[in-house]
């Protein structure tokens, strides 16, 4: 989904509004999670004194297995992104810090993609304070006390 920005890059004090839901197709290139919601982008991409500033705000909820007690749940997230948008960059070691709009375009579904993949959690749980399964007896900690581990000490 490719968004000509030439109007933006060109004439400081511009700015344009952005949303759009990211394609089925697009969520499906990415593995290991399922979605519950499609994933709902609001943003704006503006002009201030020739810096080019991209916001988004990401909002979705994924179906999660907890890492803790194996219960599934689902689970809301909220993101909100800024990028620098420039032409070019001197230097490769600066790729990392901005968005390069090729031919005067960005591709706000795959940044936005991007994006969320970096803020999820490396650990999905239930909730904050998840006590597990026993290792011992297997049982979910969160609803029965079985002992075990007291037993042993």
């Amino acid at each position: 989904m490719l968004m000509n920005i030439k109007n933006v890059l060109n004439v400081p004090g511009t700015s344009e509004k952005i949303g759009f839901t990211v394609s089925e197709e697009r969520l499906a290139e990415v593995h290991g999670y399922e979605f519950h919601s499609p994933v709902q982008v609001e943003g704006s991409i503006a002009n201030h004194a020739g810096v080019v500033m991209l916001r988004l705000n990401i909002t979705f909820s994924l179906l999660v297995t907890c890492d803790r007690c194996l219960k599934e749940t689902v689970q809301d997230f909220a993101y909100a992104e800024e990028h620098v948008v420039v032409r070019m960059l001197e230097s490769e070691e600066d790729e990392e810090d901005y968005i390069i709009a090729q031919a005067e375009s960005i591709d706000p579904e795959e940044i936005a993609v991007t994006d969320l993949l970096l803020e999820l959690p490396t650990k999905m749980l239930c909730r904050e304070d998840c006590k597990g399964l026993c290792p011992v007896c297997g049982c979910d900690k969160n609803e029965t006390d079985c002992g075990c581990l007291n037993d042993q000490a």
